[in-house]
């Protein structure tokens, strides 16, 4: 914990103005006061690591924690910050269970910690059992009501949620789906059957050598319309973005033959895009594009895999000469 400094005493009053203890009779919060700690905080010090054991209920006095999650690249995805009269690790708590993520003080802080330092839920759990469980039901009170009251956000502002949600997996440059919303919905989105339509554009390499970036990303937000044109006349599906240049479709409740039209219709509607004049002694360029369809679970019932096979089939079909619309079975690129 980063050494914390204990504090020699706790105020009755200030303990009863928490919310976490504001059920609990006069004995129980008596009992809270002499089973608990204040602890300190310096900043950047530790109040938990993932993967322990979460023996406490924390409830911040002064000072602010931070609680995040590392991850592998080095970088962190942040949870929560709390601040003064909050409360963390009540949950875990109440359920026995480890962290599963850690927590910082991003300044000085103090905390009542209950059970106090060198105590666990077990030295008094016989001691005073009705004490005990009224705190455990505190939790769950305050558990329960935060449930409802982010379920209750969530309802009355729904428009601004789905409006949120969008722009977090909205690709800037093209208004597509981002490849993480597929990686982050699909189990929610994925219907039998359901097909998924990657594209590559061809010699898109020369495009950006021979007239520049600005044409690339032109031809981008061309590609994506004619995408998007495809989700509208279905009345259903989402037209993403994967990797770079990489775009389509994924269409639930779609069969083989309909997945195999639509890739066919979509390869033509690509050709038939305006080319980009000649100018300055470079040549008209005229659009194609590699396309690789396949159908969810006909030809793979782990959905991963499937993406993967079907990703590494278009990049297959594309370096052997572009301009295909193909069926990717699984392995069949090799």
């Amino acid at each position: 914990m980063g050494n914390p400094s204990v504090f020699p005493s706790i105020d009755l009053e200030a303990i009863k103005k928490l919310n976490l203890f504001s059920l609990l009779q006069d004995k129980d919060l008596q009992f809270v006061v002499e089973h608990s700690s204040l602890l300190q905080l310096r900043h950047g010090g530790r109040l938990f690591s993932e993967n322990q054991k979460a023996s406490h209920i924390y409830v911040l006095m002064e000072g602010t924690i931070r609680v995040y999650r590392p991850r592998p690249d080095g970088g962190t995805d942040e949870l929560a910050w709390f601040t003064g009269g909050d409360t963390i690790g009540d949950f875990d708590f109440a359920r026995q269970a480890a962290y599963d993520a850690r927590a910082d003080a991003v300044d000085d802080s103090v905390l009542l910690m209950f059970p106090g330092f060198g105590l666990g839920l077990e030295d008094f759990i016989y001691e005073a059992p009705q004490a005990v469980t009224r705190i455990l039901l505190c939790c769950i009170i305050m558990i329960s009501s935060r449930i409802t009251m982010t379920h209750k956000i969530t309802v009355d502002n729904l428009a601004w949620v789905q409006e949120l949600q969008r722009r977090a997996y909205e690709d800037p440059g093209t208004g597509l789906w981002k490849q993480g919303f597929l990686r982050d919905e699909i189990n929610r989105i994925l219907v039998q059957p359901s097909a998924l339509i990657m594209l590559k554009p061809d010699r898109f390499k020369e495009l950006n050598d021979t007239r520049g970036h600005a044409a690339g990303d032109e031809a981008m937000v061309r590609i994506a319309m004619v995408l998007k044109t495809f989700t509208r006349r279905a009345g259903r599906g989402w037209a993403l973005r994967f990797k770079s240049n990489e775009t389509g479709l994924f269409i639930n409740n779609c069969g083989a033959g309909a997945a195999k039209k639509i890739a066919q219709a979509l390869a033509k509607a690509i050709r038939d895009m305006k080319p980009f004049p000649a100018r300055d002694g470079v040549p008209a360029f005229g659009f194609s594009a590699t396309i690789v369809w396949t159908l969810w679970p006909e030809d793979g019932q782990e959905w991963n895999s499937l993406f993967e096979d079907t990703s590494a089939a278009l990049l297959h079909f594309w370096r052997g000469g572009g301009g295909t619309v193909a069926h990717c079975m699984r392995r069949q690129h090799g």
